[in-house]
């Protein structure tokens, strides 16, 4: 039995939730998501909120059970609330900006990073070192997260590079005389 896929999924106020053809669809204040369903599960729209159940005893079957329905979940949050990933900078000279469509890293290179911005996300440099990554796809914004770290990531000696908010860098020492 699986503890994620037997609690249905509960839709807030102002989310609506179509589920018909082998596709689920909601629809929020923020924008809409679609998924396709995987014939291994039964998705079923009721007054108590989302329901997945197996339909068979395959050991897919039981593994898509708790994937549907947590992936069901993120569509719902990400309509409704959305999705933020902030990323931090650290080191003498990085820097990030956002120019028009495009996301700026200085990085230490000898030359400047740019990164487009894809679309359905919104990336926001409050001060030179942090940089937000927004969207309603939790697949994407996290994606999208790990490209810009993957340009400069945390090097374990002096722990320059990018690394997500609340990220602990293990440490290394040093060369000795």
């Amino acid at each position: 039995m699986s503890r994620v896929g037997k609690n249905p999924v509960a839709v807030p106020e102002g989310v609506s939730v179509e589920v018909a053809a082998g596709m689920v669809r909601a629809r929020g204040a923020l924008g809409e998501l679609a998924m396709l369903i995987t014939d291994d599960v039964e998705v079923a729209a009721g007054t108590g909120g989302i329901t997945v159940a197996p339909r068979g005893e395959s050991k897919r079957a039981r593994a898509m059970w708790g994937t549907t329905r947590a992936n069901i979940n993120n569509m719902v949050r990400g309509v409704s609330e959305g999705f933020t990933v902030n990323l931090e900078i650290t080191g003498v000279g990085y820097r990030a900006a956002v120019e028009n469509t495009d996301l700026v890293l200085a990085l230490g290179y000898s030359h400047p990073i740019r990164y487009p911005i894809p679309d359905g996300i919104r990336m926001s440099c409050s001060r030179p070192t942090a940089i937000a990554v927004e969207g309603i796809d939790k697949q994407q914004v996290g994606q999208v997260a790990a490209e810009i770290r993957g340009y400069r990531p945390p090097e374990p000696f002096k722990g320059k590079g990018i690394r997500y908010e609340g990220e602990i860098v293990r440490r290394k020492e040093g060369k000795k005389k």
